[in-house]
């Protein structure tokens, strides 16, 4: 599913562990602290896919506010 620019991926990594797993729609990395992610893990494991998304969704909110008042979440082209 995509939401705000990134597309979230449920997974079940054991019975009934899902998590999610996130990354820019464009498939660009996201950047943060300087560092790049090509995809970045949520580290929670929860009992059903609609409650990962639901935190991957919260994690992608933060990041978005987080580089709106920061730093820019991926590496833009200078001209």
């Amino acid at each position: 599913m995509k939401y705000e620019g990134f597309q979230i991926e449920v997974f079940e990594a054991g019975r009934s562990l899902w998590h999610a797993r996130i990354k820019r729609a464009d498939l660009k990395p996201v950047i943060i602290d300087g560092v790049s992610f090509p995809v970045l893990e949520i580290g929670f494991a929860w009992t059903d896919p609609e409650t990962a998304i639901s935190d991957a969704q919260t994690r992608i909110d933060y990041l978005v506010q987080r580089s709106a008042n920061s730093e820019p979440l991926w590496e833009t082209a200078h001209a």
